[in-house]
């Protein structure tokens, strides 16, 4: 029997992966969610939704406060002993995704963070598996071909998510001789590929909000030339390949890139959605450097719902190679769907709720 462990509950990434790995694996014992004090409310009312949609009763879940950054994860002592005999798969999600997030921030959450959570499941006596969610993103302004056994090649970073993110990593690489670890590495997840449903507008996302502002403009800009591709994956995917991988005996001591194995440029897509949510084909195009100084006005990138960083995504040509991560899941019937065949439900899922600001992060 499995006991696991959750960093980043309740996150959307956890709280998903949580409800997937439940549907998936059937030999589960308990399951132990690490959470902040002030998430404790939150946390409840979704373990009580996952105990209504799984085949675990409401005692197999535990509720803990503590705080990655801190030795020992601020665990209660007698607490830490019980976990440390008993958990047997660690999946470390807690992180700073923010892509405008200050350096300090990112860096003491995303680095501190992952080095305590590395040292704690180290010291874990029946650990088979430990679970690293990274991004695609760690290969930072590195243009190409980028491969899954690929990390430290002199790269610089776009922002300080990618470059805290990629120095987590190479932590969490250095467990691999010493202990059973898989790293995911996503593109930008974005809601389900058949239901269209999301918790977070950010990421692709961005160009609806972008398309509903102008949506009163007669001709609709092209954002730069948009030859670089856009790697934007459904979150069904992600997560389902995230759980298969996490136990299999293939996953071990492996990294993988789950992103488009046939992504689309930007400017496709944005040609895509364009067509899709105003009926409309872009017919010029803004240069990036004047979007991204546009972007650069606090008032208009509030307007436009817009993160300012979201305009470097336009301009590297890296494309992700997923040799493994589809070799590891042939036969599994895990696949990426196209991103042509999801765009219907994503619109329409957004038309439903971008009202609700509660699914809009914070633009600074």
């Amino acid at each position: 029997m499995k006991t696991l462990f959750f960093t980043g509950y309740p996150g959307y990434l956890a709280e998903n992966l949580l409800k997937q790995v439940l549907l998936d694996e059937k030999e589960i014992e308990h399951v132990y969610l690490l959470v902040l004090p002030d998430q404790q409310h939150s946390a409840a009312e979704k373990v009580a939704y996952a105990v209504k949609q799984s085949e675990l009763s409401e005692e197999a879940f535990t509720i803990i406060t503590g705080d990655i950054t801190k030795e020992n994860l601020d665990l209660h002592p007698e607490i830490n002993e019980k976990l440390i005999t008993s958990v047997t798969h660690v999946f470390h999600l807690a992180a700073i995704y923010d892509l405008g997030a200050d350096k300090e921030l990112a860096f003491h959450v995303n680095i501190n963070g992952t080095e305590k959570v590395n040292k704690w499941a180290a010291s874990l006596k029946n650990l088979e598996r430990y679970i690293y969610f990274s991004t695609a993103y760690v290969s930072g302004t590195r243009e190409g071909r980028i491969y899954e056994q690929e990390l430290v090649k002199g790269q610089t970073f776009r922002n300080h998510y990618e470059h805290s993110k990629y120095e987590a990593e190479i932590l969490v690489e250095n467990l691999k001789p010493y202990i059973p670890t898989t790293i995911i590495r996503p593109g930008v997840v974005r809601g389900h590929s058949i239901t269209g449903e999301t918790t977070k507008f950010d990421g692709i996302y961005f160009m609806l909000n972008l398309l509903e502002r102008l949506s009163s403009l007669p001709t609709i800009p092209y954002f730069s030339k948009g030859t670089a591709e856009g790697n934007f994956v459904p979150q069904d995917y992600v997560l389902k390949a995230a759980s298969f991988l996490s136990f299999s005996p293939v996953g071990e001591k492996k990294t993988y890139h789950l992103t488009d194995p046939n992504p689309y440029t930007m400017k496709e897509l944005q040609q895509m959605l364009s067509e899709a949510y105003l009926g409309k084909k872009p017919k010029f195009t803004i240069p990036s450097q004047t979007a991204k100084m546009l972007l650069s006005i606090p008032a208009l990138r509030k307007w436009l719902k817009v993160e300012k960083e979201a305009m470097d995504y336009f301009t590297v040509h890296s494309s992700y190679d997923v040799s493994l991560a589809a070799s590891d899941l042939a036969g599994s019937g895990i696949i990426c769907p196209d991103f042509k065949d999801t765009i219907r439900t994503m619109v329409e899922f957004y038309r439903k709720y971008k009202h609700d600001h509660t699914r809009h992060i914070y633009i600074p």
